[in-house]
């Protein structure tokens, strides 16, 4: 199969709609364009039977137990590899650098390019019978839909209860359109636990909720800000914008006076890979003014997985829960 790797948006939307019209003449089999999800059942004209599903967009009927799927929301990644599911394209360059070897060495599977510069083609060669998009790949909707079914479950600041019940919402609902439902509820159980855990743990500390990247410590509380929602501390700072791909001009002097209780840290730079870049553990090692403050001098610091900035679904925040549960606990 030929991928071609448009320089626009706009060229990719020109080819998708010639691609579209040679489908439709054309048709095509499960057996030729690549894997199918690993308990599916149907044709690759896709499945008989649908289903009704509540999405960030409203209600959607969607094919029930879709043979072929395109996976770009990145948050969906690992529940469905822990559902079984094979997608048929994926946006190879968002998968967390260990633990999705096989479907980024995958041949059969379709690389779906990234959120900036979707390969819409590759997709449409894949012949899902469903897209899971939304968060990075929100903007792209219009298009999506004209290659097969897309729905946006993806865990959003605005979801019902917010983002971490969003997590919940998400995963219940892709065990409700694979049939399995009851793994499912066994990860939203496991994520329950940990995050209870976390909340008995934590009694109104102040925390300065931060991003390495480029080199220095900013505000990244409009990133990962969700992660406090249901635990009892208090953000020193409020978001200022979009601190994550912007210097938001924050002096580390600020964050003395303010002397936080603890400190929760997001290295961006080793979630996308940047093999030069300062690990977050020695910028917060090098800020002088951060000498006496309390989180330093009592080791109060919780580091996130490397690969939360490329995860950030329902798996990574059990891990982050637990994380944050064991270090107030031994404190």
């Amino acid at each position: 199969m030929t991928v071609l790797r448009p320089t626009r948006r706009r060229s990719a939307v020109v080819a998708l709609s010639a691609l579209l019209v040679l489908t439709a003449c054309g048709g095509g089999s499960a057996d030729t364009a690549g894997p199918a999800s690993g308990s599916a059942s149907g044709s690759a004209s896709g499945p008989a039977q649908t289903t009704t599903v509540s999405t960030n967009l409203g209600d959607r009927e969607v094919p029930a137990d879709p043979v072929r799927v395109a996976a770009l929301d990145n948050t969906s990644f690992q529940t469905l590899l822990d559902l079984g599911i094979t997608p048929v394209a994926v946006p190879k360059g968002l998968l967390p650098r260990s633990g999705f070897e096989a479907w980024a060495d995958d041949a059969d599977i379709a690389d779906a390019g990234n959120h900036r510069e979707p390969v819409l083609e590759a997709i449409s060669e894949a012949e899902p019978d469903l897209i899971i998009g939304g968060y990075r790949f929100q903007d792209y909707q219009g298009d999506l839909e004209k290659i097969a079914t897309t729905i946006d479950i993806a865990p959003a600041d605005d979801s019902e209860g917010g983002y971490v019940e969003g997590l919940k919402a998400q995963t219940t609902t892709l065990g409700e359109i694979f049939g399995k439902q009851d793994e499912a509820a066994r990860l939203v159980a496991e994520f329950e636990r940990a995050e209870q855990e976390a909340a008995a743990q934590t009694s109104g500390e102040s925390v300065f909720l931060a991003v390495a990247s480029g080199g220095r410590i900013d505000n990244g509380a409009s990133r990962i800000g969700r992660i406090i929602e249901p635990l009892q501390l208090t953000n020193v700072l409020a978001a200022e914008g979009d601190s994550i791909h912007h210097d938001s001009g924050l002096a580390p002097e600020t964050i003395a006076q303010l002397n936080p209780d603890w400190m929760i840290v997001m290295d961006r730079d080793a979630g996308t890979g940047e093999s030069d870049a300062t690990p977050a553990r020695q910028l917060i090692a090098a800020q002088e003014a951060w000498e006496n403050t309390t989180f330093v001098t009592r080791d109060h610091v919780v580091h996130l997985p490397p690969t939360f900035y490329v995860t950030e679904g329902i798996q990574a925040y059990t891990e982050v829960y637990d994380q944050i549960a064991s270090a107030f606990r031994a404190a």
